[in-house]
């Protein structure tokens, strides 16, 4: 499968012709090396030769990561696992990753962060900070090992981690070092690259409010959130976040950048591009790369909504080759030509919506893979 699920991805830009062509060529490749997505074909579908576009997939749910290896590499290959944010084992998804697989991984983000991240080839220094707990710490985290993989960017004159992993397993961040370090890149004029999720910028909001400090990072500086409030007690809106942010930190709107993935893809999406001259509102739509495409389904119906509606959001990544191509998220989003605009997680009674799942999986037993239960459960 190695060679004959990758050939092809290397082009830059991958146009609807060649996606249709190379997603049906995955598509029926996992349908019969990875037993579990196999059996979900089984009990969807007629027939494998059904399928005659990449809408008529069928999208794995991400609860399935959490209960099944949805993999189609052997123990043997299996070298590394991204898992999801959780409070226990039993809550995490798991996504098998071989050393092939991890490679496909970080050259899917690498270009298509920077073109978000960086304007073009800086003339500057950027000092880079990273507010998540190192890989060292968190050798599992897809969203850690996405950022030690930026780490390697040449745009860094230099960068490092400041989160911590707290007696209770949950990330901290380490603020009165940021905030030092931070000072210091005023006093040198030189911009500041911030990079983390929702929740560790409220932690340095916190930290800033405390001592009453307000910062002037140098021009050029800029900032990326990952979003990921999962668990945690306090929340702060996404347009009032990157008003505080901007008014402490001195980091105009349209030099913060808002990327959406997960544990269970390989790709990421991006909001906006630093550098391309429009202002920040938040209601922006995500745009993925070339080689993956968004669906958003009805809870209802499970047919694609259509454009300027909502629904669930579904994301078929060429990239995922040894796991499955779509996946079903527990997010809604509004359908725009360009991508989609993230509308929050769905409410549980949507996301169990049993019009998701063909009947049959309902009732089916699986041996080996899945059992009625799971299907219940996801109902």
């Amino acid at each position: 499968m190695d060679q004959e699920a990758s050939s092809g991805f290397d082009s830059p830009a991958v146009d609807e012709v060649v996606f249709e062509q190379l997603a049906l060529r995955l598509f029926r490749l996992q349908a019969v090396a990875n037993g579990c997505y196999r059996r979900i074909v089984e009990y969807s579908l007629p027939s494998v030769e059904a399928v005659d576009t990449w809408r008529q997939i069928p999208a794995v749910p991400t609860a399935a990561f959490k209960e099944y290896e949805m993999t189609a590499l052997g123990k043997g290959q299996r070298l590394f696992v991204f898992r999801s944010s959780g409070t226990t084992e039993r809550n995490r998804s798991q996504h098998f990753h071989s050393r092939e697989s991890v490679g496909l991984y970080e050259r899917s983000l690498t270009d298509w962060f920077s073109a978000h991240f960086f304007s073009g080839e800086p003339s500057f220094a950027l000092r880079g900070c990273i507010l998540t707990p190192s890989p060292a710490v968190v050798p599992d985290s897809s969203l850690v090992h996405m950022f030690e993989t930026v780490r390697q960017c040449q745009e860094f004159s230099e960068i490092e981690f400041y989160g911590v992993v707290s007696l209770t397993e949950g990330w901290e961040l380490d603020g009165d070092r940021l905030v030092e370090v931070l000072e210091q890149s005023c006093l040198a004029g030189m911009p500041a690259a911030l990079l983390g999720t929702a929740f560790s910028y409220v932690q340095l909001l916190d930290v800033l409010s405390a001592s009453g400090r307000v910062l002037k990072l140098p021009a050029e500086s800029r900032l990326l959130e990952t979003g990921g409030y999962k668990g945690q007690t306090r929340e702060i809106e996404k347009g009032e976040l990157y008003r505080l942010l901007s008014e402490v930190l001195g980091i105009p709107k349209d030099h913060m950048v808002s990327e959406y993935g997960m544990s269970e893809l390989s790709s990421q999406a991006y909001d906006h591009r630093i550098g391309d001259g429009r202002s920040s509102n938040h209601d922006r739509c995500f745009r993925l790369p070339s080689w993956a495409r968004f669906r958003v389904v009805s809870p209802e119906t499970g047919l694609e909504v259509g454009i300027g509606e909502s629904g669930l959001i579904q994301v078929f990544d060429l990239a995922n080759v040894w796991s499955v191509m779509g996946i079903q998220t527990e997010d809604l989003g509004r359908r725009l030509e360009e991508g989609v605009v993230l509308l929050g997680r769905a409410a549980e009674a949507e996301v169990r919506g049993c019009s998701l799942m063909p009947e049959i999986w309902r009732r089916a037993s699986v041996d080996g893979c899945l059992d009625c239960s799971f299907w219940w459960a996801v109902c």
